[in-house]
C-alpha cells in the first residue's frame, strides 16, 4: 500500500511515517517502479506499536536505542518488554526503567514548584500533600 493508505491505516500521517523512516524506527520501505514507497501490513503493525509507546511517554530516541526489537512487540500476543523475561543486553527494560526515573523526578520537581507557589500566593496546598 502507498504511504498515504498506510498512514491511515496506521492512525498517523505520511509525515509521521517518514520522520519514524528518518529516525531509524521504521525501515526503508519497498519502492514502485515510479519511487513511490509501498509498506506492507507489517509496516502498518509496526507504526501502531511505536504510536503506543510514543504516548505511553517513551521518546524517539528512548525507541530509536530498541527498534531491532520492535517487531517482538508487534507479534500477536506481545511479548512482554519485563526484565525478567528477556534478559538480553537489548531488552526495553533499562529504556522504561530510565523513563520512569526522568517521570518520577519530574512530578517530584512540578510539585515542588506547585507547592513554593500555592505557599506564595495563600493557596491551599496539594490535597495529598504534606502539611507544613
Amino acid at each position: 500500500m502507498r504511504i498515504g493508505d498506510a498512514a491511515a491505516a496506521a492512525g498517523t500521517t505520511p509525515r509521521a511515517l517518514r520522520f519514524y523512516e528518518q529516525r531509524g524506527l521504521l525501515p526503508p520501505p519497498t519502492r514502485s517502479a515510479s519511487g513511490q514507497r509501498e509498506y506492507g501490513s507489517q509496516a502498518v503493525v509496526r507504526v501502531r506499536v511505536i504510536r503506543a509507546l510514543l504516548a505511553l511517554g517513551l521518546t524517539v530516541e528512548d525507541i530509536a536505542s530498541r527498534s531491532h526489537r520492535l517487531d517482538l512487540l508487534a507479534e500477536d500476543p506481545p511479548r512482554s518488554c519485563r526484565a525478567e523475561d528477556d534478559f538480553g543486553p537489548d531488552t526495553f527494560a533499562p529504556v522504561v526503567e530510565h523513563r520512569l526515573a526522568a517521570l518520577d523526578a519530574e512530578i517530584a520537581r512540578l510539585s515542588r514548584l506547585r507547592e513554593a507557589l500555592a505557599r506564595h500566593t495563600g493557596m491551599p496546598p496539594a490535597p495529598d500533600a504534606p502539611g507544613p
